[in-house]
């Protein structure tokens, strides 16, 4: 069932009165609690007007992560570490090759309303497998952005992307995880996102065929992301502070 967040209008978001949102690329997988204690620290700064809105990209070493709605039992094997974080949904694995792309924008300015601020991060997504014609699509039922798999049977599809989000005093935190070439066995650890229905797997940009680089698809994330949130500027360190 195609989501109603469709008929959403996404445009507010693109901030006409706000800063060219910073724009950082790790060059190193960054540990997962460094990741959350930076996320933190600039989130708490954006609030104040201490510091500009940033997305940051990157890649984390193999590891699960639990949100608010996880449960004990959809770790299946613990090969991993698993964090616990503040974040909405339910289990999730980060690892290399997977673009994670977390966002600190200060909703209060640009719109607050957490419902569009996911359809439009569902958007970021779509927009962004479309520049490598693959169509990513909204489910009623289960957010992130799906791929239909007819190849493997009727009513059969995979899960390409996942979402995660937290705000605090409206700033947002996490964010997005598209699958570009992970090791798609260690997502076998885990029932990932509470959804055990065999119908509905994991897959990525190289396993759907298309083999495409990080950086290729770092370029069509930064062009959906300033066509819905507005411009961004690149920093020269890797780092934030």
């Amino acid at each position: 069932m195609v989501n109603n967040r469709d008929d959403l209008d996404l445009m507010p978001f693109s901030g006409a009165d706000t800063e060219p949102v910073e724009w950082r690329i790790a060059s190193l997988p960054v540990p997962y609690p460094d990741a959350v204690a930076g996320m933190e620290a600039r989130a708490a700064a954006i609030a104040a007007g201490e510091a500009h809105e940033l997305v940051w990209l990157l890649e984390h070493p193999p590891l699960y992560t639990s949100g608010t709605s996880g449960h004990d039992t959809d770790l299946l094997d613990a090969r991993f570490p698993l964090f616990q974080t503040g974040r909405g949904g339910q289990l999730t694995y980060h690892g290399p090759g997977q673009r994670v792309a977390y966002l600190m924008l200060d909703l209060k300015r640009r719109r607050p309303d957490v419902r569009a601020y996911v359809a439009t991060l569902e958007a970021l997504i779509i927009r962004t497998l479309a520049a490598f014609n693959v169509k990513g699509e909204r489910r009623e039922d289960r957010v992130g952005v799906w791929v239909a798999r007819p190849d493997k049977g009727p009513g059969f599809e995979d899960k390409i992307a996942a979402i995660g989000v937290r705000l605090k005093r409206w700033v947002s935190l996490h964010g997005i995880a598209i699958n570009v070439e992970p090791d798609l066995g260690h997502f076998d650890a885990i029932v990932p996102c509470g959804i055990a229905d065999p119908r509905y797997g994991v897959t990525s940009l190289v396993d759907l065929g298309h083999p495409v680089t990080m950086e290729d698809v770092d370029v069509a994330l930064r062009q959906a992301f300033e066509d819905l949130f507005g411009p961004a500027t690149a920093r020269a360190t890797d780092m934030i502070g």
